[in-house]
């Protein structure tokens, strides 16, 4: 993906300014800044959730292989599904394990009969570290899972319409050490597959799982750059303090 001169607007009040980026495929990029930074904003506008917001508009140019996703006639359904989104609290639809994950690759024509159904839905719980948990009661209910569970259900169900990027609003939030363990090293094996954008409050997680950081502050996209250079010798002072802890 490609940004250009990419600002956001909430009514009359800024909330991105004129961000400019190259998202690659293959590399987990971390989005990190004190909170209202703007991340989160960014990261809605990479697949048109800001749309949902009736007060919302976007700027500048936002590119999926060279096509502008902004532009009229986008099919924003088939966008979200080329640009998957796993959300802060994990959020399974009230159906079975099974159905989760077959949802997206039904309404989208990706399967042409059951067994082919099954076989999507079981290579997606097994991309998702989640197979062999559920394998025996596929027909149980999503909602019933662990928090944890629950979180890798719902990265499934982005990975089972087949996406090219998948972007990750605080994942690990709502979870304990032992679940955000686990989906780090998911997000890890996943990244040879997809691009991978993540927004984090917990620095030493960006550190961990990103190969690209880019430092939000007040709107705008201070410092962008490989993850190790952005923490141990970043270019601005601003985000010299915020890696220090001045503020944040």
């Amino acid at each position: 993906m490609r940004a250009r001169d990419v600002s956001v607007y909430y009514g009359a009040k800024k909330a991105i300014d004129e961000v400019s980026i190259d998202i690659p495929s293959k590399y987990v990029t971390a989005f990190i800044g004190p909170s209202g930074c703007g991340k989160s904003t960014f990261l809605r506008a990479l697949n048109r959730m800001n749309d949902t917001i009736p007060s919302a508009r976007v700027e500048g140019c936002i590119e999926l292989d060279g096509e502008d996703i902004y532009k009229s006639g986008m099919d924003v359904v088939q966008l979200r599904a080329r640009v998957g989104m796993v959300f802060q609290k994990p959020n399974p639809f009230p159906k079975s394990i099974y159905e989760n994950i077959a949802y997206g690759p039904r309404i989208h024509g990706l399967a042409e009969g059951k067994a082919e159904l099954d076989g999507i839905v079981e290579r997606s719980l097994k991309r998702a570290g989640l197979w062999n948990e559920v394998k025996d009661r596929l027909s149980d209910s999503g909602t019933a899972l662990s928090g944890g569970q629950q979180q890798r259900l719902c990265i499934a169900r982005a990975v089972a319409v087949d996406p090219e990027v998948i972007l990750m609003d605080e994942p690990c939030s709502a979870l304990d050490p032992i679940a955000t363990a686990k989906i780090e090293e998911l997000i890890d094996e996943l990244r040879g597959n997809y691009a991978i954008v993540i927004v984090t409050h917990s620095m030493q997680q960006a550190a961990r799982v990103s190969q690209r950081t880019a430092f939000f502050h007040l709107g705008n996209m201070v410092e962008y750059g490989r993850t190790s250079d952005i923490f141990t010798n970043p270019l601005e002072e601003r985000t010299k303090d915020y890696i220090t802890g001045r503020y944040g």
